[in-house]
């Protein structure tokens, strides 16, 4: 990935960095299709790895339709081994400032480029669901119907880059 322009904001203590992906509970999917640019928000799971330099790598999951624009945009780009972006953020608040232009916004955000998988194996499906839920619902009851898994479309983003950024209020 290009340097971060204002290096100062940079998150990149390891652990920070999961920890503003923990919190957030949407991700953004950069995708491309015949029809353009597409960004769509998304509930997700998270399987937490290593890459080759120490660094935390997650593999996000997502559920979908098995058809329409978002699976058929993933589904493209899975098959061409393409990269699909994402992105998350928190708002910590209003910077205030002396005079309009001199306002801000204290945030924290992530964003990465990953590489998208179709899960197909009901038991790797069930594992993708599971996290969703821990992340979107901690210690709620799960449990899945095979008619719910044959139906529900399944998706692991592998992310391969991963960036980190913040503004702190004053």
């Amino acid at each position: 990935m290009r340097a971060m322009r204002l290096a100062k904001r940079e998150i990149t203590d390891s652990e920070e960095l999961k920890s503003v992906v923990e919190a957030c509970q949407v991700l953004r999917l950069g995708l491309l299709d015949d029809d353009g640019v597409y960004i769509v928000p998304v509930n997700f799971g998270i399987d937490w790895r290593v890459d080759a330099e120490g660094r935390p790598a997650p593999a996000f999951w997502l559920h979908s339709a098995g058809e329409g624009r978002k699976a058929d945009a993933l589904r493209a780009s899975s098959v061409a081994g393409a990269r699909i972006a994402v992105e998350m953020d928190i708002d910590d608040g209003v910077i205030a400032g002396a005079y309009a232009c001199s306002y801000s916004l204290a945030f924290r955000s992530v964003m990465g480029l990953g590489i998208a998988h179709e899960v197909t194996d009901p038991a790797e499906k069930e594992h993708g669901l599971a996290r969703i839920m821990e992340h979107a619902a901690p210690g709620a009851p799960v449990t899945f119907t095979e008619q719910a898994l044959e139906r529900v479309g399944v998706w692991r983003i592998d992310v391969v880059e991963l960036t980190g950024k913040q503004r702190k209020a004053r």
